[in-house]
């Protein structure tokens, strides 16, 4: 029965057969384009329609197809579980302070300044620490523009202030 399946195979439903795989499993690879997905499954359902003399023929090729699609995504999920498609595409190294890396809002050395409000912090506003202007955040009260403040705790690129 498989022999007579394959008696009906042409070159062009042969070439649409591999197209329509290979652009599946591009998709698998790369999901969320859609676009080779779509186009791999219109190709292999040409292929079987070219090929398959009867409905019967049709629905063992079709089987057939998904059976080694099944396969596909099989061996995608056991890749994915190992981690062979996904290492290669995340960074792993640190970049840590002691190897001479600094993070461009690193401002602890802020910790401690005295400076001035440039505008009312209603928690958030401007303010000025020798010369500089930075954006703080007041511990949450209402700080009137030209109030003396003070840096008191720094987190990432955030500054919390005081009134001094």
């Amino acid at each position: 029965m498989l022999i007579s399946l394959l008696d009906g195979l042409t070159l062009f439903s042969i070439i649409l057969l591999i197209v329509g795989f290979v652009l599946i499993g591009i998709e698998l690879t790369a999901p969320g384009i859609s676009v080779p997905g779509v186009a791999g499954t219109i190709c292999l359902g040409i292929s079987v329609i070219l090929t398959a003399d009867t409905i019967e023929e049709g629905v063992i090729m079709t089987l057939c197809i998904l059976a080694v699609l099944g396969l596909m995504l099989g061996i995608m999920l056991w890749l994915l579980a190992k981690g062979k498609l996904v290492k290669p595409i995340i960074l792993t190294d640190e970049q840590k302070k002691t190897e001479g890396y600094i993070s461009s809002s690193d401002l602890e050395y802020l910790l401690g300044k005295e400076g001035i409000a440039l505008t009312d912090l209603r928690p958030s506003g401007v303010g000025s620490f020798d010369g500089v202007n930075f954006d703080i955040i007041s511990e949450g009260q209402y700080v009137l523009k030209g109030t003396e403040i003070v840096i008191c705790k720094v987190e990432g690129s955030k500054l919390v202030v005081k009134v001094k």
